[in-house]
This record gives structure tokens, sequence and C-alpha cells, in this order.
């Protein structure tokens, strides 16, 4: 099957993914675009989860400035290598990080982060409002786990939806660049800072 040159260079303007790769996959999946987009990110996941171990001791701090230097963010980034650090694509999914967390007021970066205080605070607004609507306690359970979870992903960066592409989570969004550059990624902190907030 022959694969047209535009439709390579369409695929790879979307996924950023080599010329080879994104022709292979073109050709795996008979020539259909959302075919192989789809499965280069599915190839793009296998190999951030084979890096997901590696040490990251590399990175950079970023930040990110609101036009009205009223909103601030400081965000630490690491990678395996020096090398990957300097890399343009890592500063840019790096500040778009950063930008992420200004817009977004994550608390934390990840759900094993949060405190059992936090957690058992929420739950107990969640449970004494479901009570309040004489719910079923069978039910009550559902609602409450259903509004835990609903609230862990609005408050853990990594499970926050990407505001320039909500279908994605930022944990895939830094997965996408594993794949592209070849490291291991992780966010290591971040703080937000906004005028008159404690």
């Amino acid at each position: 099957m022959e694969i047209k040159a535009s439709l390579v260079k369409e695929l790879r303007e979307i996924t950023n993914a080599g010329m080879m790769e994104c022709k292979n996959a073109l050709l795996k999946c008979h020539g259909e675009l959302e075919k192989a987009i789809k499965y280069l990110r599915e190839q793009g996941l296998v190999l951030a989860k084979k890096k997901v171990s590696r040490e990251t001791r590399e990175g950079c701090i970023f930040s990110y400035i609101h036009l009205n230097n009223k909103l601030g963010v400081l965000v630490e980034v690491n990678c395996e290598t020096d090398f990957v650090a300097k890399n343009t694509l890592f500063n840019e999914m790096a500040n778009n990080i950063a930008m992420q967390v200004a817009a977004s007021s994550p608390l934390f970066v990840k759900r094993d982060q949060v405190t059992l205080e936090a957690l058992e605070q929420e739950r107990e607004i969640y449970q004494k409002q479901a009570q309040n609507e004489n719910k079923p306690p069978q039910v009550i359970e559902k609602i409450v786990e259903g509004k835990m979870e609903k609230f862990l992903k609005q408050i853990c960066l990594l499970e926050q939806p990407y505001i320039k592409d909500p279908e994605i989570t930022i944990s895939d969004y830094i997965n996408s660049f594993i794949a592209k550059l070849g490291e291991n990624i992780t966010i290591r902190r971040f703080a937000r800072f906004k005028i008159g907030e404690e």
C-alpha cells in the first residue's frame, strides 16, 4: 500500500512522532489517520510505562508569571539527562505544565501526596450532604466515592484534564513527551503564588 507524503506530514504535525514512525503507523492502519493517531498514542504509552521506573536526577525549574503580575508559578520538572533538560520540546512541555498549575490550582502532584486529614474532611462533607438528601446508606457510599474521585482529579496535577486538550490528562501529556524524548520525566514539586492568598 502506498502512503502519501502529505498524509505522513499531517500525522507528524498532529502527533510530533518521527517521519518513519508516522509512515509505519499509517501502513499498519491501512492509511486511516484516526487509527494511526490512536496507534501512535498507544505505542507512546507502552514506551512511557517501560521508562517510568528510571531515575530522574536532572531537569530544570520553570516559572510562569501571569500577565498582570499577580499570579506566579514555579515547577520542578525532572528528567534523566542534562541533554534532555536543555531540549526545546522538554522546555515547551514544562512551561505548559507551569501554565496548567497557574490556571487549574492543583494542591498536590499526585494522589499519594494527599493528606489523610484532607481526604477524611472531604469524605465527611460528602457524607453529610448525601444524608441531608435522605439517601439510603448503600447509595450514600456510591455518591461519596464518586465525589471523592472527582475531588482527587481536581486537586492532583497529574489527573487534571490538560487545559489545552481536555481529552487528555496531564499524566497523558507527560507520557507523550516521555515517548518523544526517550527518557522518564517527572514533576517533583510546584509552588503557586497569588497576590493576597494565604
